[in-house]
């Protein structure tokens, strides 16, 4: 396809914005999401007919485009993000996970390209929306009987650009999260539904042993380990108790990217305040916060919480990243959260 701008000639913006108010309400749909995937949608369409010879006219309505349609995460960095400042190939891949997380399309690998398949006929997204009720969520400790195969999965999904042996990934993650709760299951903790039980957000605040904070001053990429295939953890874990304890890395804070929004991350992110209030009786003088920013989304909300960058991995775009943990224990969290953008 030559030109991406006769997208809006194929299938004009008030079509498109009548498509997205009628995606509104499917759960972690957020309107920016809504806006790329009705883009993809008439790309997909469009692409198909101009490969089939199909003289292409412009439309009020989309079919389903049939199979799947090559679609490159550069094609869709181009489609997403071509009126804008920011964007990369990478960013359109995590949108499109995004995608099809929310069940919208699917993707394959044919050998040379990204294929993706548009799933969700209009009229089905529109009934749900009209029955879908507001979720209710909870917060609460992990538990390795039942939480770990459902974490494990959607932190996969959060690794899959870093690691290409995704078949394998979720199995390890799981074997290390049950692992790490055998040690101190206190900083493991979950966002899970009320009505299913089902975990769909995790976060892990992990005591740092002193031997291994030289790992903070190291290119980041050294202390990847649920993304590899290294079963050497560069970090150990302090001992309850330890009072040369005095940082904490936050290993992981993830909400499945259906449930992705300012409420939810509210939620995890006051109950991983009132767990390091907790830890603090084991860990007495603890007063440092590191993180490792492994996406584009994980960085702005770590810079919009106050996280600092400490240093930069030569070879790869990750940041370790600061915070004091006075200054967690007192911020503002709604506050922090009202200028974040959620794509």
């Amino acid at each position: 396809m030559k030109d991406l701008a006769t997208i809006d000639e194929f299938f004009g913006l008030e079509h498109q914005l009548k498509y997205v108010a009628l995606l509104k309400g499917k759960v972690g749909l957020t309107r920016r999401r809504a806006e790329c995937f009705v883009k993809l949608w008439a790309y997909l369409l469009l692409k198909q007919q101009q490969e089939l010879g199909i003289a292409s006219k412009p439309v009020a309505d989309l079919d389903l485009p049939e199979g799947f349609v090559a679609c490159t995460h550069r094609e869709a960095n181009e489609l997403f993000y071509a009126q804008q400042d920011r964007g990369s190939e990478r960013a359109a891949g995590m949108m499109i996970d995004k995608l099809v997380a929310l069940g919208l399309i699917e993707k394959e690998f044919d050998g040379n390209n990204i294929c993706i398949r548009i799933c969700s006929p209009l009229s089905d997204i529109n009934e749900s929306a009209q029955v879908n009720e507001p979720i209710e969520l909870v917060t609460d400790s992990f538990n390795p009987r039942t939480d770990t195969i459902p974490v494990a999965t959607f932190l996969a999904r959060q690794y899959d650009w870093m690691n290409k042996k995704t078949t394998a990934a979720p199995q390890r993650i799981a074997r290390k999260l049950r692992a790490w709760a055998k040690q101190y299951s206190k900083g493991m903790r979950v966002l899970r539904r009320c009505d299913t039980q089902d975990p769909i957000g995790f976060c892990f605040l992990y005591p740092v042993a002193a031997k291994s904070e030289e790992n903070f001053f190291l290119p980041p990429s050294k202390s990847l380990h649920l993304s590899t295939a290294s079963e050497i953890d560069p970090f150990e874990m302090a001992e309850v108790g330890d009072e040369d304890c005095t940082s904490l890395f936050i290993r992981s804070f993830q909400i499945d990217s259906a449930y992705l929004q300012h409420s939810n991350l509210y939620q995890l992110l006051e109950d991983a305040r009132k767990t390091l209030i907790n830890m603090q009786a084991d860990f007495p003088n603890l007063c440092d916060l590191y993180t490792l920013t492994i996406n584009p989304l994980t960085q702005s909300l770590a810079l919009a919480i106050g996280f600092q960058k400490t240093g930069q991995d030569p070879q790869v775009s990750l940041y370790w990243m600061y915070m004091a943990l006075d200054n967690y224990l007192s911020l503002d969290i709604e506050q922090a959260l009202s200028n974040l953008k959620l794509d």
